[in-house]
């Protein structure tokens, strides 16, 4: 989390900097904060849910009027409670994310706007541990898998630069995690439905 406000600010240096010319920039940063939930699903596994907090920076370039791509880095951490052939456990999970979306910027009155972010994205497991009655396993899925992801919401624009507001994120993984060789169990797993909904600026 760190790494992602030191990027974020000194990206938002240079956007200051580059917005001191007459021509308006063609650069911005979407920052996203939000709470929801998560359906894990399992190959042989009972599926079980995982709250969620997430964070999101984007960096966005307006390619056409109201249109533009975007890029950045996602971490979420997921935690709750599950069952499995082992028995019943608590689930702690980080993930990083790095998605390639194609975004909407749309003013609906002179203060008011509407943004919007559609596309995939891939996404690799950095902490992972589950904790059983009496003992614990770490990194027990591993390795990258891909999804798909959609974002929208409305915002007030405090002035020119700067904007406030709050925003939907949904996303599904399209392909799986494998479990680590030599733990208690074999399966593969994808996370179903991440929703969460939060504030941006």
């Amino acid at each position: 989390m760190n790494i992602i406000l030191a990027l974020s600010f000194l990206f938002s240096i240079n956007l200051v900097h580059g917005q001191d010319n007459p021509e308006k920039s063609k650069f911005e940063v979407i920052a996203f904060g939000g709470l929801g939930f998560t359906k894990v699903k399992t190959d042989i596994q009972a599926r079980y849910d995982l709250n969620v907090n997430t964070g999101e920076i984007l960096f966005n370039y307006k390619i056409w009027g109201k249109y533009g791509i975007a890029s950045g880095i996602g971490y979420s951490q997921l935690s709750g409670s599950g069952f499995n052939k082992t028995g019943p456990f608590y689930a702690e999970r980080e993930l990083l994310k790095i998605p390639f979306l194609f975004t909407l910027n749309q003013d609906i009155s002179e203060r008011l706007f509407l943004i919007g972010n559609i596309g995939p994205y891939a996404q690799t497991i950095t902490k992972d541990r589950l904790e059983y009655i009496g003992f614990g396993e770490s990194d027990v899925y591993e390795g990258w898998n891909f999804g798909v992801q959609l974002g929208v919401g409305f915002g007030f624009k405090i002035d020119q630069k700067v904007g406030i507001g709050i925003n939907y994120n949904g996303q599904s993984d399209l392909s799986k995690l494998d479990t680590n060789a030599g733990k208690s169990f074999a399966d593969k797993q994808r996370h179903k439905n991440l929703n969460s909904i939060g504030l941006f600026f």
